[in-house]
């Protein structure tokens, strides 16, 4: 796994703003290179601001929408179109403004597909497997880009501090009883999230600086998940000033003054 790199941001629309532009830089450069590129998105204000910055900007239309693999880090497991669902809040924060195929959108079922949560997080196993390639060398994609926040408590996805899925090493797991509504998600779990070639978490706010101080520590991945948070080519920290407050001095390259 690769050591973390940490940038950081004036605020958290500063912040929102330089991640969409990484994130269209990214995708252009793949797409260059492989014709085709993934990105796996995550929910939360930061996620959704991310997104909507994206949508705003002309320099999506570098991004050749049609061929890019959409993918989700977790979802909560809620009907189709619920405004708490994390795909609800993609598509009308950028999905719904641009050029995807619809075969390339991976959605995490809900309740209303007639699955469970365990038949849900099944059925989108079964969907990386498809997706993965011999070069990947293993039962996921290696995704070229996931997208994460980090929660207070130092969780990612919905990988919860010493919930049972930080030990499961299936590629996706049903979460149940997490300690935020709802109780029940299904999350991509850490061997899933440590096969992507790239992972960016992204944090603003005052709230999140313990977590990311622990998370940049030698804490394990049970006590802080996102400790286990790490891409196989590179990891970034995507922070603002106030996330950033309790990192040890020069930890962090000052991005926006």
């Amino acid at each position: 796994m690769s050591v973390p790199n940490v940038v950081v941001h004036r605020d958290g629309d500063v912040l929102a703003k330089a991640v969409a532009a990484r994130i269209i830089t990214r995708l252009v450069d793949v797409q260059s290179a492989k014709g085709s590129a993934s990105l796996v998105l995550t929910g939360g204000t930061v996620g959704h601001a991310t997104l909507a910055a994206i949508a705003a900007t002309p320099a999506r239309d570098a991004v050749d929408w049609h061929h890019l693999d959409i993918w989700w880090g977790d979802e909560r497991f809620l009907p189709t179109g619920d405004p708490e669902r994390n795909e609800t809040g993609a598509r009308k924060a950028l999905l719904d403004h641009v050029d995807l195929d619809p075969d390339r959108v991976h959605v995490m079922a809900g309740p209303d597909s007639g699955m469970s949560a365990e038949e849900s997080a099944e059925a989108y196993a079964a969907e990386l497997r498809k997706a993965a390639r011999p070069e990947d060398h293993g039962p996921v994609p290696g995704f070229d880009v996931m997208l994460l926040g980090i929660g207070p408590d130092g969780h990612v996805a919905s990988l919860f501090p010493g919930m049972p899925a930080l030990y499961d090493t299936r590629p996706v797991v049903a979460v149940h009883g997490a300690p935020k509504p709802p109780p029940t998600r299904i999350s991509l779990t850490l061997p899933t999230i440590q096969a992507s070639r790239e992972v960016w978490v992204v944090a603003a706010g005052e709230e999140k600086s313990g977590a990311v101080r622990l998370a940049l520590s030698d804490s394990g991945p049970v006590q802080v998940p996102a400790a286990g948070a790490r891409g196989r080519v590179r990891t970034l920290f995507l922070l603002d000033r106030t996330a950033a407050a309790k990192l040890p001095p020069g930890l962090g390259r000052i991005a926006s003054p």
